[in-house]
């Protein structure tokens, strides 16, 4: 048996195994995200890394990366470059030294401009701390930044000090999205939960403005469902809004037509459901006055309220209620700031109390239905900031609420025939997501505020090229 010198050094086995474990793991990482599309280059038994798993990978390979002699273990710190802050100063701010930080952008200049930074960009750095009392700079173990929607940019360590730049680039692909749930909250955060982005919650808000108050009519467990067209990543990440393609709120179903060169929306049977008039020039305000006899708030003594009254906060966008001439911009008493739209068939629409005017309107100016003209407000006798709501026919008001206002165009012939086709179209995503034709699934229960919307999907697409580099 050798016998023990204690002038040696003790041989420890399992760190140096576990380090040369992590190297020839890494080693392998490196050369997965470095070799060419050369098919003689694949191990047939394996398939091969998508881009979200490569990124995944090189997460955890700086991350668990072995500390170096006198470093604690590595720690992830989640930086965002602040205002007049340049790239340096915000690697700096993680905790490592100035020449460190000047290393890591000297390495990154090649994938990107890092001089026009942008307030906000953010990025993850892996750092290791110096151990005891030691209070020097800590240790760069790696950096990950999103360059752009689908590009990832990294900077890792290698086992010789060196800092090594990789860039990932995810595919990006088109797709129609059935997204279908049922109510819980508001409809923003119920749409939004299962997928729907901010522009298509917009896009429907708007086309069930003229059917559906969604302060009094919607309520949690009302089932919803929506098909958009966008643009995805691979790792599910939407980059880009598209179209609305269908929207339906509490069993009323549209779906967008292309006609005289605008998208409309239609009815199950080709009626156009774009109504005379919206019921809600304010998206998500809430009713706070109705259209009658009332002890006025600051008179103190009853009168008639010839209008309807909105409750929301000073700035909100007002719309008009539909397609028109300003009549009106001006200062008039009670009211305050007002305006008055003139549209078809000697209908008319107020609007009071508003802050101020959107840009360029003025009388004689032509506005769309939905377009903003105008910011809530509380000018004149006004006990906060609300809307105060008008409609008149034939110069005489008329309660906006239950109004009998004209309706839309019904198509025929070989538009009606078009819009059919599309129609097919749709309700094959719909019955391929687990919608029957004229039904909804059974949802989650929505009583409880855990519960979420179930999601349902349907995916029609188109790859573009997407390559690692």
């Amino acid at each position: 048996m050798q016998e023990f010198d204690p002038r040696r050094p003790t041989l420890r086995l399992a760190p140096r195994l576990f380090t040369a474990v992590a190297g020839l793991a890494a080693l392998a990482l490196g050369w997965k995200l470095t070799a060419g599309d050369d098919p003689s280059t694949v191990v047939a038994a394996h398939a091969p890394l998508d881009a979200a798993a490569m990124v995944a990978l090189q997460h955890v390979a700086f991350a668990q990366a072995e500390a170096q002699p006198g470093f604690d273990r590595p720690e992830t710190v989640s930086v965002k470059v602040r205002p007049g802050e340049t790239l340096q100063g915000a690697v700096q701010r993680s905790g490592v030294g100035a020449d460190e930080a000047s290393q890591v952008v000297s390495t990154l200049q090649s994938a990107m401009d890092t001089v026009n930074i942008k307030a906000g960009m953010a990025f993850e750095a892996a750092i290791a701390r110096r151990r005891d009392n030691d209070r020097g700079p800590a240790r760069l173990v790696g950096l990950s930044m999103r360059t752009s929607p689908s590009s990832t940019v990294t900077v890792s360590r290698t086992f010789d000090g060196a800092l090594k730049l990789r860039e990932i680039e995810e595919e990006v692909r088109d797709e129609t999205k059935v997204s279908c749930g049922a109510m819980n909250g508001s409809f923003y955060e119920s749409v939004a939960a299962v997928g729907g982005s901010p522009a298509v919650i917009s896009q429907a808000a708007k086309l069930f403005s003229h059917k559906i108050d969604f302060s009094r009519d919607i309520k949690d467990g009302d089932q919803f469902c929506l098909v958009f067209d966008r643009k995805v990543t691979e790792s599910g990440r939407t980059i880009e809004a598209g179209d609305l393609e269908y929207a339906e709120v509490k069993g009323q179903r549209f779906y967008a037509f292309e006609r005289d060169g605008k998208t409309q929306f239609f009815d199950e049977s080709g009626k156009n459901i774009k109504g005379f008039l919206l019921r809600t020039p304010v998206d998500g305000a809430r009713i706070t006055s109705t259209f009658g006899m009332r002890r006025h708030p600051i008179l103190g003594y009853a009168r008639g309220h010839k209008g309807v009254d909105f409750g929301a906060g000073t700035g909100t966008p007002i719309l008009a209620a539909g397609d028109g001439v300003v009549l009106e911009a001006k200062r008039w008493a009670g009211y305050g700031n007002w305006l008055r739209i003139r549209h078809a068939g000697n209908w008319d629409t107020g609007y009071a109390h508003i802050s101020r005017y959107a840009k360029g309107i003025r009388p004689g100016m032509r506005v769309s239905q939905g377009q903003v003209v105008a910011y809530v407000g509380s000018t004149g006798m006004s006990t906060g900031p609300h809307l105060h709501y008008e409609v008149w026919l034939n110069g005489q008001r008329v309660n906006p609420i239950g109004a009998k206002v004209p309706q839309g165009t019904v198509l025929s012939g070989g538009e009606l025939a078009s819009f059919k086709a599309k129609k097919a179209r749709v309700d094959t995503l719909l019955a391929q997501a687990g919608r029957a034709d004229s039904n909804y699934a059974q949802a989650s229960n929505a009583g409880s505020s855990k519960d979420t919307p179930r999601l349902a999907l349907a995916e029609l697409k188109s790859p573009q090229t997407g390559k690692l580099r």
